[in-house]
């Protein structure tokens, strides 16, 4: 089974493997736009943290996710959290998700390089044949942001899931094969060079 024991380095972010030795500077970087108070993410409150870092850990034991945080080459701080899940590895597809950053760290390339990162390791390390990418059909911003990547649209499961608070979430799938990999590879590349390059 591959684990996610080693870090991926990029020029933005080194993506480490989770840990419960994260937990705190998760919850600082959660707190940074009170990121659980948008009612269709999925971001933990600060107090859940262990709870939900337990839960990663659970699923990467059980062979169907890779649990990583974010943290920041410039600053050194850890900036959030993502995921490789729903790991079909007969099928060879998985997805990327359980993903959020620190207020500071959003519109600043991180996710940019953060996705190419786990893009790479998915599609040449691990060889599958798709990668999913599935959020909340009123998170607009995050609709854009997959967009953004080169995924295409696969289709809407309506009445996905049943949320905390109630409500019913009709979840967007999108998804990149592997063919389309080395033309989402270079578009995401140039977009780092162009971020690189503005600031």
């Amino acid at each position: 089974m591959v684990t996610s024991s080693n870090c991926l380095d990029g020029e933005l972010v080194v993506l480490e493997p989770l840990s419960l030795d994260h937990v705190p500077a998760l919850s600082l970087a959660v707190a940074d736009g009170e990121l659980w108070q948008i009612w269709y993410t999925s971001a933990p409150h600060p107090d859940e943290m262990k709870a939900y870092v337990e839960k990663a850990l659970a699923q990467e034991a059980a062979g169907l996710a890779l649990a990583f945080v974010v943290r920041c080459k410039h600053s050194g701080e850890v900036v959030g959290c993502t995921r490789i899940c729903n790991w079909d590895q007969p099928n060879r597809r998985l997805e990327i998700g359980y993903t959020w950053y620190a207020k500071r760290a959003q519109r600043t390339g991180i996710n940019t390089e953060t996705k190419l990162l786990l893009l790479g390791y998915a599609f040449e390390v691990l060889d599958v044949m798709a990668v999913e990418f599935r959020t909340h059909w009123h998170n607009q911003r995050s609709r854009a942001a997959i967009a953004r990547l080169g995924a295409k649209q696969d289709g809407v499961l309506r009445n996905h899931q049943l949320l905390k608070d109630g409500t019913v979430r009709d979840t967007v799938v999108f998804s990149i094969i592997d063919s389309e990999w080395p033309a989402v590879r270079q578009n995401l590349r140039f977009r780092l060079q162009q971020f690189q390059t503005a600031h």
